[in-house]
């Protein structure tokens, strides 16, 4: 092969790797209190904009008597879209630091509503970020996360002989076996990391003389 064309390839293999993200798989609430100002955290986890919005007006209904019901949201894997606000506490001190907690976890697919019930004392504009900062760290806390990783989806059909095998390579690399058939031959589907492919590819042949046949369904995200 030339060597030129090859490095192309390898180079059109390196861009179709995808970063992995992180994703709520539970929402959760946490709170914290600041000179007697109540700051509640709520956390869900959003397929799309309409969702973060209906969320969104949901706490605010729930919070209805609070002063500020502040919010911040990140949609698409590489945070495509995000959008925030500060629903009346000073510009930046809100809505822009519940952001960046969500973006410094690289968490996708999310929305925050942090609620305030005003104690009194002004905190002023550290004080808010700070605030707004911590709420926002402590309804992630309380929530469920998990890594979406990109990968690609295999079917795996092989003879007896060659399912311990392979249930050891996959073993050894803590791949997941899914939905196994067990047949005159056994069928089975698992997920790995997209640049795990050709080397796993390569000792499932190895250790089967070839006789296993691996089929490639799909390139998806899959959960860790």
């Amino acid at each position: 092969m030339n060597k030129t064309v090859k490095m192309k390839q390898e180079q059109v293999q390196m861009e179709n790797i995808k970063e992995p993200y992180k994703i709520i798989e539970r929402g959760g609430m946490g709170e914290i209190e600041e000179k007697k100002s109540r700051f509640i955290a709520n956390v869900a986890p959003v397929q799309n904009e309409e969702e973060a919005l209906a969320f969104i007006e949901a706490m605010k209904k729930k919070y209805w008597d609070a002063r500020h019901n502040c919010h911040a949201y990140v949609l698409g894997e590489k945070a495509q879209l995000v959008r925030f606000s500060d629903d009346g506490e000073p510009s930046g001190t809100a809505g822009k630091p519940i952001l960046e907690v969500l973006l410094g976890l690289e968490v996708r697919n999310v929305v925050v509503v942090v609620t305030r019930y005003f104690g009194g004392t002004l905190l002023g504009t550290g004080g808010l970020v700070r605030a707004y900062t911590q709420a926002t760290q402590a309804g992630m806390e309380a929530c469920s996360i998990r890594t979406m990783r990109y990968g690609t989806l295999l079917q795996i059909t092989t003879d007896y002989n060659g399912i311990g095998k392979i249930q050891y390579l996959l073993g050894q690399r803590k791949i997941a076996i899914e939905e196994p058939e067990y047949t005159d031959v056994v069928s089975l589907k698992v997920k790995l990391p997209f640049e795990e492919e050709e080397s796993v590819l390569k000792e499932i042949t190895e250790a089967t003389a070839g006789k296993a046949q691996i089929e490639k369904i799909e390139n998806l995200y899959y959960m860790e």
